[in-house]
């Protein structure tokens, strides 16, 4: 029991002269004071590294932003990326598309290099790895990378033959607004051959087809009046064309029934092609064979003679022979029952051969 007494008495002393030299240490190094808290302003992290305090009145300069942040925003505002291309156009779209963009988010001129360079991706990527390898990209402004990618993707020879393509341009079978579209793309190539509005309407007049050039006077805004007469010029081939259709389908209907108006023309059971029938109705008519009383035309219809007869029951019973048929009774004369003609009978008809 003494013996435990004496080693805990001996742990007191040890831990009284710890404290005491700690606090011979405080009074040797005193903790500085703790500056006051600045919007804008990072703390120091350690102990010992002093802080400057801002004077008052003067206002801290904005922090940089972190390139993470920063290419944060630049994803959330879906820029589109570049791949590479031969062909200007595409290449002076995307940089119109992008400009766009790095305006619309208010950075620095250090900070769209930046994100310009991010969207980079392929072709393109290497291409810009081998301009951070020659030049120093960290000190570039956004200028000097518009240089350096038009230097690169407007190539001399394309754009030679995209002049020589906007200054023979026509409009051909586009429309108003796709001719104007391309020839707006095509002029953002070649400003030195347009150095002035008069010079662009000019090219844009001759650019029109001649029907609508002749109701558009060169003037101010040419693609709206342009707009507007194309829409005339349609409506009236619009127009045109549902007066051909009309006309076309009335002829067809004139086609379609001139046939059966031939053919009702002709008595019932009879033909155009009856012609020879016809004749003989004709020449009996003269002799007297058809009555006034009775114009019904009796034309006996060649071997079908019994056919008609079938039809008999509906002829009028005959005063003189007491037989149903139609026309002058020729029972007592000699006249043949089937063509009419004198000089035979009805057996020796030719009609019966």
């Amino acid at each position: 029991m003494q013996q435990e007494t004496n080693r805990l008495r001996e742990q007191v002393a040890r831990l009284n002269k710890i404290l005491q030299a700690n606090e011979e240490s405080l009074q040797d190094n005193p903790v500085p004071p703790v500056a006051p808290q600045v919007p804008g302003v990072r703390q120091g992290v350690s102990r010992n590294v002093e802080v400057p305090l801002v004077p008052e009145g003067i206002q801290a300069n904005p922090p940089l932003v972190r390139e993470d942040l920063l290419f944060e925003r630049f994803r959330r505002m879906k820029a589109p990326e570049f791949e590479g291309t031969k062909d200007p156009l595409e290449a002076d779209n995307w940089l119109i598309d992008i400009q766009v963009i790095l305006d619309l988010m208010g950075i620095t001129e250090r900070e769209k290099v930046l994100c310009a360079s991010f969207a980079l991706k392929k072709d393109a990527r290497h291409w810009w790895m081998t301009v951070q390898m020659c030049k120093d990209v960290a000190a570039m402004s956004w200028q000097d990378f518009v240089a350096e990618f038009r230097m690169m993707y407007y190539n001399s020879e394309i754009l030679a033959a995209q002049q020589d393509e906007f200054t023979s341009m026509r409009q051909g079978s586009m429309t108003v607004l796709e001719a104007v579209k391309k020839f707006e793309q095509l002029a953002r190539l070649c400003p030195e051959l347009i150095p002035n509005e008069t010079t662009k309407v000019r090219r844009m007049m001759k650019m029109f087809r001649t029907d609508i050039t002749k109701q558009v006077s060169a003037g101010s805004s040419p693609p709206t009046r342009a707009i507007r007469a194309e829409y005339w010029i349609n409506q009236d081939k619009e127009a045109s064309a549902q007066i051909f259709k009309v006309k076309k389908e009335e002829k067809a209907v004139v086609k379609h029934f001139q046939p059966r108006q031939n053919q009702e023309s002709y008595p019932r059971g009879q033909t155009s092609n009856s012609g020879q029938n016809s004749k003989q109705f004709e020449k009996n008519k003269r002799k007297g064979n058809v009555t006034g009383q009775n114009q019904q035309r009796n034309i006996p219809q060649k071997k079908n003679n019994r056919g008609n007869e079938g039809n008999s029951n509906d002829y009028p019973v005959c005063a003189q022979c007491g037989k149903k048929h139609l026309g002058v009774c020729r029972l007592g004369t000699n006249t043949c029952y089937l063509c009419g003609e004198e000089g035979h009978y009805a057996r020796n008809c030719t009609m019966n051969s």
